[in-house]
């Protein structure tokens, strides 16, 4: 057993041993959602005040509104009755280090790990690698303020997103631990 699972395993059963959680409601409890990013220094619990229970958080690479988000998103007010929606990128994030042709070039290379530094991208796995990579958008980001306005745009003009559904923009700053809202965000979430 990997030193990873066995801490994760250890973790689990000390929660499980007071977990006292199993009465919540299939619905989240204070009626909205967050769509964020993966990146382990956010913590959607903390900086949304949310317990367990509270709302729905769906995480990706750079919290973008893909199709699998927005597939999410719809889910999480057509059956579970959210009824507001949080778009939660954040500063110095990994998604603004690399584009689509990067991806592509390091995959085609070798699958194992990479590594960056000043001049950049290095693969240093040995192949084979893969021409897939250059199949997918990577749904890279330019600008902060820029892709938060596109996602939220981006599930305001979908076809299964009701246009009374509030969807807010925010960045996170990783130094502070603020969200900073994203007006032209906000303005393009505003019900309709």
């Amino acid at each position: 057993m990997s030193k990873i699972l066995t801490e994760v395993l250890s973790a689990n059963q000390g929660y499980a041993s007071t977990f006292d959680k199993g009465h919540l409601p299939l619905p989240p409890a204070r009626g909205f959602a967050i769509l964020t990013c993966m990146d382990a220094r956010l913590d959607p619990a903390k900086y949304a005040g949310l317990s367990e229970g509270d709302a729905h958080v769906t995480r990706n690479a750079g919290g973008r509104a893909s199709d699998d988000a927005i597939r999410s998103l719809v889910i999480s007010h057509k059956l579970l009755g959210t009824q507001e929606w949080f778009v939660i990128h954040h500063t110095d994030c990994g998604m603004e280090l690399f584009t689509n042709d990067i991806m592509a070039d390091l995959l085609g290379q070798s699958l194992d790990t990479a590594t960056i530094d000043a001049s950049g991208w290095h693969d240093v796995g040995k192949g084979p690698g893969s021409a897939d990579g250059k199949y997918i958008n990577w749904l890279t980001i330019k600008n902060q303020e820029q892709s938060v306005v596109e996602d939220v745009l981006r599930i305001r003009n979908h076809s299964l997103v009701p246009k009374y559904i509030p969807i807010y923009g925010f960045i996170y700053d990783v130094k502070t631990g603020k969200l900073v809202e994203v007006p032209d965000a906000m303005k393009a979430g505003s019900p309709l």
